[in-house]
């Protein structure tokens, strides 16, 4: 029997029909093949974790759902992508490979790296398509934002009206993650995958949810509800940025039509939104400018700062919630349960990690990027980076830990839920329950060191300490480094962002 020849379509962080422009050019140009691959080795990263396939896996049902609606289902394959680039071959031609381009880890810049390599072998041609604001191989800022704005303005890509079924290639089954080599990975409050929840997602923000966004977004008490809670559908590309873009300034364009009473705070928090969504991209291509950042330090004067005074005992406490600092520790535990945190909260769990307890910030790093479910390569580690002030050209933010608490959650909402050890202890205290001698422990049934640990830090003098180690990143030589990472990934603002 004659084998059919195909454009075949790899999907990674791009599961979704709609806007995906790989799909939308194979399909015009004969039967597509939609393939996705369960490749093993990546989820034995010590990012990976059990909760983004759980993530992914709910997309992908969705996926072959929508796909099989066109006429040809999702196929899957669990291996190694030549592998199954060489079992395909039993049972069809494949003419060209369509993709989008990936910011990832290390792990999937060196697979694409092996991909397109034997592909060229094979003279089989690749080509991989934008689906966000990241420009691969860019030489300079300058510019970056129009050349955003562009591709944010292009048309959202329908989906094809129909694909040709493929009846004879099995189409696979989706593995499950012990399939995958993943460890249990409990994640009780985790939001649902899938197109659908991110389109739910997107509507209920647009429509009610973000009304108070600007004011609630950081605080974990207002957060879970006031944000948006599309960044795992971005991470895995059940939306496109062009998408939410478009679809958040049809929004304003209606607020800006309402009437003073009815329009309200709708302005202030869409305009803060759409901020952010030009910080999404900005920050993915840090790491795909300099994809070292994921394991050095981007400012070299930071090198040796940090790394021979790792104290395995401290980590894990932070990693643990248990560092006796509670609002720290209720910020810990509910990412653990729930995959996700305000921004605010996120800065402060790195902040506290590389300037409190003085840790390199790889390990943390490795370890939110697990607990993440919306983790996204070019944004955790430019951020983590930033946040522990090796960046060369950010501030330092040093949160204070107390002052975050009483701000955030003055009446102790947060931590009475995350800290049920605390729940007795009245809010005078709530914030500082060292400040309670023996006494006031026995009477509101908590005592320090054991029923909950003491402070593992003195977080102020902590503090004090970290900002004299950092002085020697403002110093002499350091400064020239500086300049250039800062003509590499800073920001561009007045007419440098319009040249």
């Amino acid at each position: 029997m004659k084998k059919p020849h195909v454009q075949l379509v790899w999907f990674k962080r791009d599961l979704r029909i709609v806007d995906h422009r790989p799909l939308t050019e194979a399909a015009v140009r004969g039967p597509v093949l939609p393939l996705y691959v369960a490749e093993p080795d990546l989820w034995r990263q010590a990012d990976s974790a059990g909760r983004h396939w759980a993530m992914i896996r709910e997309g992908l049902t969705e996926l072959r759902r929508e796909l099989a609606g066109l006429g040809q289902p999702l196929v899957v394959r669990v291996g190694e992508w030549p592998q199954v680039l060489e079992s395909l071959a039993d049972s069809v031609v494949v003419e060209t490979v369509w993709s989008h381009e990936e910011t990832g880890n290390a792990w999937t810049y060196e697979r694409d790296g092996r991909v397109g390599r034997r592909l060229r072998e094979l003279g089989i041609p690749w080509h991989e398509i934008p689906q966000n604001g990241v420009i691969r191989g860019l030489v300079s800022r300058d510019g970056w934002s129009r050349q955003w704005e562009a591709r944010m303005s292009e048309p959202v890509a329908d989906a094809p009206a129909a694909l040709t079924p493929l009846p004879n290639l099995d189409v696979g089954t989706l593995p499950e993650a012990a399939d995958l080599g993943l460890a249990p990975d409990p994640c009780r409050e985790r939001q649902t995958g899938g197109r659908r929840a991110a389109l739910g997602a997107l509507d209920s923000f647009l429509a009610s949810r973000g009304v108070a966004y600007s004011r609630e977004m950081s605080s974990p008490v207002t957060a879970y509800r006031s944000c948006s809670r599309l960044s795992p559908h971005l991470a895995y590309g059940t939306l496109s940025m062009r998408e939410v873009v478009q679809r958040t300034r049809h929004r304003r364009r209606e607020v800006k039509a309402l009437d003073r009473e009815r329009r309200g705070t709708w302005a202030k928090s869409l305009s803060a939104f759409e901020g952010r969504l030009h910080w999404h991209c900005h920050f993915m291509q840090k790491l795909e400018s300099e994809p070292r950042m994921e394991f050095e330090n981007l400012h070299r004067a930071a090198d040796g700062l940090r790394e021979t005074e790792f104290e395995q005992t401290r980590f894990e406490a932070w990693c643990l919630g248990e560092t006796g600092l509670p609002f720290v520790d209720a910020c810990q535990r509910a990412l653990g349960d729930t995959g996700w945190i305000n921004f605010r909260m996120r800065a402060m769990l790195a902040s506290f990690a590389a300037y409190h307890l003085w840790l390199h910030w790889r390990q943390p790093s490795l370890f939110l990027a697990r607990q993440f479910s919306d983790y996204e390569p070019g944004i955790h580690y430019s951020q983590i980076q930033m946040q522990s002030g090796t960046t060369g050209i950010n501030t330092f933010r040093i949160y204070n830990p107390v002052k975050q608490s009483r701000d955030q959650d003055p009446d102790g909402l947060f931590i009475r839920r995350w800290v049920p050890e605390l729940a007795g202890v009245p809010v005078d205290y709530l914030h500082e329950p060292w400040l309670m001698g023996a006494d006031l422990q026995r009477r509101y049934g908590c005592r320090l060191g054991g029923d909950y640990p003491e402070p593992l830090v003195d977080h102020a003098f902590e503090a004090r300490r970290a900002r004299a180690r950092l002085r020697q990143l403002r110093a002499g030589g350091a400064r020239v480094e500086a300049q250039r990472i800062l003509e590499r990934h800073g920001s561009r603002r007045g007419s440098r962002a319009r040249s």
